[in-house]
């Protein structure tokens, strides 16, 4: 599911619903500040993003959203861009981290 404009606590907690309740991964293009939401794989948040929205692999990262904790952590295997400087599943680049984490926050009513 791609969103571009904030959602509500309720459409949220239905992605939650919908896939692996307790875990909700996602795909951000941080030039576009969108993310596409609730697939089974981050590859096919990715694929989604960039059929539907045109978005460019370098603008795409990985991330996961737990439910009780609102905690986001920034592991995916779609991370691993070598040319990019980033070598391993965790974004390691602070200022990619921190737009990442800004878009889940203003789209995803998270605290």
């Amino acid at each position: 599911m791609i969103i571009k404009e904030k959602i509500s606590k309720k459409e949220l907690e239905r992605l939650f619903d919908d896939f692996f309740e307790t875990i909700l991964k996602l795909v951000v293009d941080i030039e576009k500040g969108i993310l596409s939401a609730g697939c089974e794989f981050h590859i096919d948040c990715s694929e989604e993003l960039s059929e539907k929205e045109g978005s460019h692999q370098k603008n795409l990262w990985g991330a996961n959203l737990h439910r009780d904790t609102n905690i986001i952590d920034f592991v995916s295997l779609i991370n691993i861009k070598p040319t990019a400087g980033n070598r391993t599943m965790e974004i390691q680049n602070q200022e990619i981290k921190n737009k990442v984490e800004k878009i889940i926050k203003e789209l995803l009513c998270t605290n």
